[in-house]
């Protein structure tokens, strides 16, 4: 059984991972500013994203370019996960924000609490 629950917080992990990425090119296309604007901003940013992603955490850093560890992971973490939350705030309301913020809350402390990359 808990085999089953820390399988469904590393997949929990990364629909997170992939929600970041949707939040930020959603929040580029909703953009006030014109259509070349938004096109730009709303493929940059989850790329940009992405990349950031790849060269310091991919994988739980076993993957990363340059892999980043203790306080600087979770600061890396909390900035990265936190910009996602921010793009959902930005783009719809602060609900969805909140819940998106919470489910990477609780799934940082179970990663924690079962040495989870």
């Amino acid at each position: 059984m808990l085999a089953a629950a820390k399988g469904a917080n590393m997949a929990l992990m990364f629909f997170l991972e992939l929600g970041v990425l949707i939040s930020v090119g959603y929040w580029g296309f909703t953009l006030g500013s014109n259509w070349g604007v938004r096109i730009l901003v709303g493929l940059g940013a989850p790329v940009l994203m992405g990349t950031l992603w790849s060269l310091f955490a991919a994988g739980g850093g076993k993957n990363a370019t340059y892999a980043l560890t203790g306080p600087v992971r979770a600061a890396f973490e909390i900035a990265w996960f936190g910009t996602g939350a921010l793009a959902l705030y930005a783009s719809i309301t602060l609900t969805p924000a909140l819940i998106f913020a919470a489910a990477y809350a609780v799934n940082a402390v179970l990663r924690l609490i079962w040495k989870q990359g």
